[in-house]
Order: C-alpha cells, then structure tokens, then sequence
C-alpha cells in the first residue's frame, strides 16, 4: 500500500518546500554575519559579575535557612513547666508609689 497525495495538492507542498530549504543567496544571513556568536569583553565582565552576584546569594540564603527551624510545630509542654509560668502570671506586680498629697504624678507635672 503506498501513499499518494492527489496532484492539486502535491505541487503546493513541494513548491513551498523548496522555498523554505533553500540559502539566502542575496548576502542576507539573517542576522548571521561575521562577528555572530562572538562576545565581547563587556559582555563576559557581565556574565561574571552576575555569577559573583548569585554566588553571594547563594550564600546569604544558605546562612539564613540555617537560621530556620527544623519544625515550626510547639514542643509538647511539660506539667511541671506548664505550671510555673501561671503561678508568675498570678503573682502580682509591684504597687506604683503613689504621692503623699493624693494627687496623680501626671497633675503634678502639669503645675
């Protein structure tokens, strides 16, 4: 069994086959002249200060995941723990000294 293609379509195909295969011959090398693919010194001094730039990122990130937590979940308390912080949250805290007259320090101030 072979394959045909009927002839209205056969000559479009190979016709716009041919053209689309075949070289500029024009001096056109589509953007492909002499100097193509050749860097310039400006160009690679670019190139490596953006390697130095990564490689300081790189290394600022590492120190700060090692910076991170292995887990973000809270330890499980302890009884004995969990009791010490309420009993200093139930101590009351030093009175403020009051003045003698009975007046606040902020009236006092004002005068």
């Amino acid at each position: 069994m072979s394959l045909t293609l009927p002839a209205g379509v056969a000559l479009p195909v190979t016709a716009s086959a041919l053209v689309l295969t075949q070289q500029p011959g024009d001096g056109d090398n589509g953007g492909q002249g002499e100097d193509f693919g050749k860097s310039s010194p400006v160009g690679f001094l670019v190139l490596i200060l953006f390697l130095i730039a990564v490689a300081f990122l790189v290394r600022s990130m590492t120190k700060h995941l090692k910076r991170v937590p292995a887990s973000f979940d809270e330890p499980p308390a302890e009884e004995g723990k969990a009791e010490e912080p309420a009993a200093e949250a139930g101590a009351p805290a030093e009175p403020e000294k009051k003045p003698a007259n009975g007046t606040s320090s902020s009236s006092a101030k004002a005068d």
